[in-house]
């Protein structure tokens, strides 16, 4: 990996965050794994640090948004262009 940044969104209604990764590799291994994975590492994080005020707390929805590169193609969310 030779880039990787996390982005978090907090929203208002409903009270949540959106969490965005990118990662960038120079070999060929599975860019999206690490991207994703970055992803819900902190979205468990956020979680382990708020239970104690609300334990309703629900991680969902984690996708992968955009892939370029690699054996399979461009991938854009639900399309894959080769």
């Amino acid at each position: 990996m030779t880039y990787v940044d996390l982005i978090f969104f907090p929203k208002e209604k409903p009270t949540s965050i959106e969490i965005e990764s990118e990662v960038t590799v120079v070999g060929k291994t599975g860019a999206e794994m690490e991207s994703l994975n970055a992803v819900v590492t902190a979205a468990l994080t956020i979680y382990d640090m708020c239970k104690a005020f609300d334990k309703n707390i629900e991680i969902d929805q984690i996708f992968l948004i955009k892939k370029t590169g690699g054996k399979s193609g461009q991938f854009i969310r639900g399309k894959y262009y080769t």
